[in-house]
């Protein structure tokens, strides 16, 4: 009796204490006012920024099993976005790495082949910018932001899952000090991104 209780303890354990890795890419749609409109309004009448903007993102998630349907985890994301246009002879660039960490919560849903997950978190956001006019600086910035997600995960083979996720994200982040001509402006922004990337849980 007590031999098959032991087992049943380790069996449930190991249900319950499942880690998922996930790595992969996406693509985030953003709306910055305040930097769009530092970019249109000085270097880019020709060729305006347009309130939405494109960034591609690059991550690596890692999530525990605490309960059969609740997951925490810790991800690292950075997203980059970049800009030139022709100015006075020459071209202006303007260009930034966003740096996501994030504590993260999850509702699962789970079933043979597949799992679905809810939630979101919190994390703090870092951007390094480099602006290029006559010569180059480089300025940095750094904040909070908020999320919400929801994932899902496709059973390949084995312990491998393709994974397909959404973000909503809100980020805010302190002003930029500029010293090329003396305007500030932030980058807090608003945006929705799809992600793709492998899973393999464990």
């Amino acid at each position: 009796m007590k031999k098959l209780v032991i087992v049943f303890i380790l069996t449930s354990s190991s249900i319950f204490a499942q880690i998922d890795i996930t790595g992969g890419m996406g693509i985030n749609m953003v709306y910055s006012s305040s930097f769009t409109d530092y970019v249109n309004n000085n270097f880019a009448q020709a060729d305006p920024l347009p309130s939405f903007k494109s960034t591609g993102e690059f991550f690596i998630e890692a999530d525990y099993t605490l309960k059969q349907n609740f997951q925490i985890g810790m991800e690292y994301s950075f997203s980059l976005f970049s800009y030139n246009t022709p100015l006075l002879g020459g071209s202006y660039e303007i260009s930034y790495t966003h740096y996501k960490p994030s504590l993260l919560a999850y509702y699962v849903i789970s079933g043979e082949g597949y799992k679905i997950k809810f939630g979101g978190g919190i994390g703090y956001r870092y951007v390094s910018l480099d602006e290029r006019i006559l010569g180059a600086t480089n300025y940095s910035t750094s904040g909070f932001g908020l999320l919400l997600r929801m994932q899902g995960h496709t059973l390949l083979s084995g312990n491998l899952y393709a994974n397909i996720g959404g973000d909503l994200r809100n980020d805010f982040l302190g002003e930029i000090q500029n010293s090329n001509n003396g305007q500030n402006y932030n980058l807090n922004s608003l945006s929705a991104g799809i992600r793709l990337g492998i899973s393999y849980s464990f």
